[in-house]
């Protein structure tokens, strides 16, 4: 088959424009691995490329979910590789491009999902209940600081699984996951990074820009699709600042405040995928200060070298 393509890297590094402008180059075809991105209507807050923007290359995995559906990492697994595995039997090259960690990782090490107990995540569902996810994510932390380190400190669900794999298996729920080996269809993983200082001024820009183009309607929008009731999409950095403004009041001061907000909390997110990412030693690192076409041609050599 087709040797894939993946393109990961921190939130605002410039992968969607590489992995577009990569796919033209090569006849691929884009499968989406940001988590967000696969909400329909959920467009202005996460960057996500237009119809008119991909320029007639296929994409994957983007609006698969309504805003009420609850994301999961093995229902993405699934679904990706098919359309990798698809995507190759038509003699097209997948370009996978994304950085939600564990959506990543799941789908290039072929991560082997543990069963659940209801009776165990009923028990951690209700520590979630009365003490609040920050305190529960305290526990991961200690129990399995890399889990941790993937995981929002706001993302409940997310925390109450992975201390239900903790207790039902023994081990942390990192090391459910397969050790990093040879890349699931021997894959070439690129990933894309920059200066700090340059990035937060990035990250800056792109919140500004965010609400400038219309984030606050997008969710209020929304709303009327069952945002709030949405387990995962509700959380979504950028969202979730919203919603906490509309329910100050929605005035200026209240928005002002969830910008502010969504820059800070994307900061962090960036400082949490840094740290993931940089584990991974099969990763060739390319610079996002550097111009789209160096970066292709780069990505393209890396691509043709036979591992």
């Amino acid at each position: 088959m087709s040797r894939p393509i993946a393109i990961v890297g921190p939130t605002g590094t410039g992968k969607s424009h590489l992995a577009l402008a990569v796919a033209e180059r090569v006849g691929g075809e884009v499968v989406n691995a940001d988590a967000m991105q696969l909400y329909r209507g959920m467009d202005v807050g996460t960057a996500k490329l237009s119809v008119a923007f991909r320029r007639g290359v296929p994409h994957h995995q983007l609006d698969v979910l309504d805003v009420i559906e609850t994301a999961t990492v093995a229902n993405y697994q699934r679904a990706a590789a098919a359309d990798i595995e698809h995507i190759a039997a038509r003699g097209a090259v997948p370009v996978v491009v994304g950085g939600s960690m564990m959506y990543i990782q799941s789908l290039l090490d072929n991560w082997d999902f543990p069963a659940t107990d209801p009776a165990v995540r009923g028990r951690w569902e209700g520590r979630l209940s009365e003490a609040g996810a920050a305190a529960l994510h305290d526990e991961l932390a200690r129990r399995d600081p890399v889990a941790a380190t993937a995981i929002l400190p706001t993302d409940g669900r997310r925390i109450v699984r992975a201390l239900e794999v903790v207790e039902l298996t023994g081990r942390p729920f990192a090391a459910s996951a397969p050790t990093i080996g040879a890349p699931r269809w021997d894959t070439v993983i690129l990933g894309v990074d920059c200066r700090t200082d340059e990035l937060d001024e990035r990250l800056a820009q792109r919140t500004e820009r965010m609400f400038a183009d219309g984030l606050v309607d997008e969710v209020a929008g929304l709303l009327r699709h069952g945002l709030r009731e949405g387990v995962t999409a509700s959380r979504a950095l950028g969202y979730a600042q919203v919603l906490a403004a509309f329910d100050a009041g929605g005035g200026p001061e209240a928005l002002a405040a969830a910008r502010e907000q969504t820059f800070v909390g994307t900061r962090r997110y960036v400082r949490r995928q840094r740290s993931w990412f940089r584990r991974d030693h099969r990763i060739a690192w390319l610079d996002g200060a550097d111009p789209l076409g160096a970066n292709v041609e780069a990505t393209l050599r890396a691509w043709r070298h036979v591992s």
